[in-house]
């Protein structure tokens, strides 16, 4: 191995992954995804659609998941910072909606791999971010689900900015909590 650094996160299934940068007076160079690196990691998925978005400082995105055809993301982000959100949803899992949350940013270049049964959601700390992120399935847009950002059975301590308004998109602002989505 020896190219990516591969840190299992609290909740099982969630990884934070660094990869080897090399610096130089020109600049840098990363390789973001190798299958082999990834395997030997223990990562052995298969990818087959990439996303890029670009969002401002205060947009929130998520808390989203597809039900019937669910996606492992590898996310990072290209340009800003984000704080990147997992929350469990394996109802058999001992951490069903609990969270964990990292800060991804250009600067650091940690990647952050969140397997299928996970609803995905990330805060835009700059002023703006560039975010991508490779899926295991594709998007199914009739297959949407969603949890509220707030949900305080999940409690996400997002760090909002003082002075910083939230953008949240309409979609985004009707989703209930987590007993709504799985009906308890």
């Amino acid at each position: 191995m020896g190219k990516i650094q591969v840190t299992p996160c609290a909740i099982e299934g969630l990884y934070v992954i660094e990869p080897t940068v090399f610096k130089d007076e020109r600049g840098y160079f990363v390789e973001t995804y190798n299958q082999r690196d990834f395997a030997e990691a223990g990562l052995d998925m298969t990818f087959v659609q990439d996303n890029q978005s670009m969002s401002v400082r205060g947009v929130l995105r998520g808390l989203h998941f597809q039900k019937q055809y669910p996606q492992g993301k590898l996310v990072r982000v290209l340009r800003g910072a984000v704080f990147d959100v997992a929350v469990d949803l394996r109802e058999t899992s001992p951490t069903f909606g609990k969270w964990f949350g990292v800060e991804l940013t250009a600067e650091n270049k940690k990647q952050f791999y969140i397997p299928e049964g996970f609803a995905h959601g990330f805060l835009v700390l700059s002023d703006e971010a560039e975010f991508a992120y490779k899926c295991t399935d594709f998007y199914h847009p009739g297959d949407e689900g969603g949890i509220a950002w707030n949900d305080p059975k999940i409690g996400v301590a997002w760090p909002l900015q003082p002075g910083v308004e939230l953008t949240i998109s309409e979609k985004d602002q009707r989703w209930g909590g987590i007993d709504e989505a799985f009906h308890f």
